[in-house]
């Protein structure tokens, strides 16, 4: 089977603001008046945030099929430190993203605290976000001048 390829595009608004198209849908992506935007959108740390809980939802959902527990209810949170000197240029020893993540989940199911610990396990083993997020994935960029017309 062919890996599927996802991808996204953005066009910059603003210094802050860009919006991304994704499949059919569009993203608006901002930063807080504090990081030099005008808070009109979630900035990009926080869509990191929400794809990991977001990928963790529907992994979590797909363990609890195959281990035959129900879910009757999930909440996910998420959250990280972050220090923003680096991203503004200023002397830091600090790396520009998380110094680390955190996720909580709560969930109402009928399964036992074993089960619980070995569906959690799965998810985190099988979710996406969350391998790229603690995996190393090779990225590469690459620059292309526009043309104007």
């Amino acid at each position: 089977m062919a890996h599927p390829v996802f991808s996204v595009s953005g066009r910059s608004e603003t210094p802050a603001r860009v919006r991304v198209k994704a499949r059919g849908f569009e993203l608006v992506i901002d930063e807080p008046a504090d990081l030099g935007g005008e808070d009109t959108a979630p900035n990009p740390v926080e869509y990191v945030l929400a794809g990991w809980v977001g990928c963790v939802n529907v992994v979590a959902h797909l363990v609890a099929r195959d281990l035959g527990i129900e879910i009757r209810n999930l909440e996910i949170s998420a959250q990280g430190p972050l220090n923003p000197d680096r991203l503004f240029g200023k002397p830091t020893g600090d790396r520009a993203g998380f110094r680390e993540l955190q996720l909580d989940v709560s969930v109402d199911s009928d399964a036992d605290e074993e089960t619980l610990r070995t569906w959690i396990d799965q998810v985190e083993a099988r979710c996406p976000v969350s391998d790229n997020l603690v995996q190393q994935t090779p990225t590469r960029i690459h620059v292309r001048r526009l043309t104007t017309a």
